[in-house]
């Protein structure tokens, strides 16, 4: 059995593969026991030729159709056999040696379960990028943020986040986990198809005792918005759907109302300022995800019961105040201001 399998999710992407495969080829397979899976969601571009024609050294899984993010990866991963996996986005750029600080900290510490790398922006390397940053948390009312990034706020990368730290969530951009225990809390959820999905597949995988960390040693560089640009209505509503999904398949019964009565204020003021900058899809967009929650949430019914089971252990890195608050009203910024208990 391979130690660790790099496994890149693509879709129509034979550009990003062509410029960040070699990449990965080259600082992937010098760790020892590494890997490298590129697994087709059902391309119609030329991905599986250029893969096949110019990557020989690399495995290729062909799905029949795009299953998106979640199931795309839950079918690859249930036929590799690996000890750890990485989910990495085919729009990075890893940097040497990437993979054996996070190899040799998991092997060391059988507590952990998953990690994440660094994430700089590859284009602004000096930056942290905002899916993943330094490590992810989340809030008392479920908005993620960074170690590294509040809200749109990115922080230059000076060195100040360089110790190993337990956190709630590792990108889904890179993350770094053993096989089983992606197996033992059942993957990520296919109805999420794409976005929030790593989240809630964390929340699991710290509900049940497991920890996840961040290893700043470790380094790569994303593009981001490859497959939706930041601002496409399409990634809103997903983000916004899914993150209530999220809250709802998660959240204790005791938290659950309350939570649910302060995101219907707040998703509202996220309509108005959409409306307010002109941007009327993404108002309509963070309106139909509401809709679609509240029409869907009994599909999650039986997730819920399931993962309440475990909802009393006291979980690392959730925010109890409010991030909203403190970045649009206390003007907070920086990660470093933020004391999380």
């Amino acid at each position: 059995m391979n130690k660790v399998a790099v496994v890149i999710l693509n879709w129509n992407g034979a550009e990003m593969l062509d410029q960040f495969l070699p990449f990965v080829v080259q600082n992937s397979l010098s760790c020892e026991g590494a890997v490298v899976y590129v697994a087709d969601n059902g391309s119609t571009d030329t991905s599986v030729e250029l893969v096949q024609q110019k990557y020989p050294e690399v495995q290729l899984l062909v799905l029949d159709q795009n299953y998106g993010f979640a199931e795309g990866y839950n079918r690859a991963i249930q036929s590799i056999e690996a000890e750890y996996i990485v989910l990495l986005n085919s729009d990075v750029e890893v940097a040497p040696n990437w993979l054996e600080p996070m190899v040799e900290y998991l092997d060391a510490h059988p507590e952990v379960a998953a990690c994440q790398p660094k994430i700089r922006s590859w284009r602004d390397k000096l930056s942290f990028e905002y899916a993943g940053a330094c490590g992810g948390f989340i809030d008392k009312y479920g908005y993620p943020f960074c170690r590294g990034r509040i809200m749109n706020t990115l922080e230059k990368d000076e060195n100040q986040y360089e110790s190993v730290i337990p956190i709630f969530w590792a990108t889904g951009a890179a993350l770094f986990i053993r096989r089983n225990v992606y197996l033992e809390v059942g993957g990520l959820d296919s109805r999420f198809f794409a976005h929030m999905e790593e989240i809630d597949l964390c929340w699991r995988i710290n509900a049940r005792g497991h920890q996840i960390v961040v290893i700043p040693q470790s380094i790569v560089y994303h593009v981001g918005g490859a497959t939706l640009s930041y601002n496409n209505p399409k990634k809103t509503f997903l983000n916004f759907r899914n993150n209530l999904v999220m809250i709802y398949k998660n959240i204790s019964s005791s938290e659950l109302n309350k939570v649910l009565q302060v995101r219907r204020i707040l998703d509202y003021i996220a309509i108005l300022f959409f409306i307010l900058k002109g941007e009327l899809k993404n108002a309509k967009a963070v309106y139909s995800a509401r809709r679609e929650f509240y029409q869907m949430k009994h599909e999650f019914a039986a997730s819920r019961e399931e993962n309440l089971k475990y909802s009393k252990q006291k979980l690392n890195g959730i925010y109890r105040k409010s991030i909203i608050f403190d970045y649009y009203i206390r003007g907070v910024k920086k990660f470093s201001l933020i004391r999380i208990k």
